[in-house]
């Protein structure tokens, strides 16, 4: 994965922690079916917006939010593992699944939050991750989420709000591959790692400032 070196310890680059995974943490992905939103009231969105650890962290913290499942969508290869997809050859990209309440969160609201957890500017990177497997996208489930989609990017463009043109992509929703175990709710169980201190938390304290009054008690 291209992460960057983040800090100078013991003497050594420390590289983000996603390289450090060993091989016996590794699991099969497996496919995420939509059978959670056979449960009354709930349904999925889907977004990707660069290192699946970020954006899943953020969405975390929103009442109304069940659970937040990072995973690989948007490419061209079955169950694909996490060196897949980092290779950027497999068109994937870093992606979460977020099982909401409609009753106490709108898809409109979940829209607000996606431009605000990343830079919907930059094209096929993050910072210093960088790749398609990093792109800006909303993984659309219908044609009214689509809708909803377009014009939330046609008002913002209109605003200015961003100094770039936005390049969030729209891409139907296809297969979704749930990413290997530790991956899963990364920041919670791994607070103190590098890549958590310096590059997470600075846009986890952004992300909830601007959302104050919609978090979790």
């Amino acid at each position: 994965m291209m992460r960057l070196l983040f800090l100078l310890m013991s003497g050594v680059m420390l590289q983000s922690a996603c390289l450090q995974a060993t091989d016996s943490k590794t699991n099969q992905t497996q496919l995420f079916t939509d059978s959670v939103d056979s449960l009354a009231g709930v349904d999925t969105a889907t977004f990707a917006g660069g290192c699946f650890w970020c954006t899943e962290a953020q969405f975390q913290q929103l009442a109304g939010v069940d659970t937040v499942i990072s995973g690989y969508t948007g490419g061209n290869v079955a169950h694909p593992t996490y060196k897949q997809v980092t290779s950027g050859r497999t068109g994937h990209a870093e992606a979460i699944n977020v099982v909401y309440r409609p009753a106490e969160i709108s898809y409109d609201e979940l829209l607000e939050a996606f431009f605000i957890a990343h830079d919907p500017t930059q094209l096929n990177r993050q910072g210093n991750d960088i790749g398609t497997q990093y792109r800006s996208a909303i993984f659309y489930h219908d044609d009214a989420e689509k809708e909803k989609a377009e014009y939330y990017i046609r008002r913002l463009t209109e605003e200015k709000v961003y100094d770039g043109p936005i390049v969030t992509k729209l891409e139907p929703y296809g297969d979704f591959y749930i990413a290997e175990d530790y991956h899963q709710n990364y920041y919670n169980l791994n607070p103190q790692q590098a890549y958590c201190q310096y590059v997470i938390v600075p846009k986890l304290e952004k992300f909830k400032k601007v959302f104050k009054e919609r978090l979790k008690r």
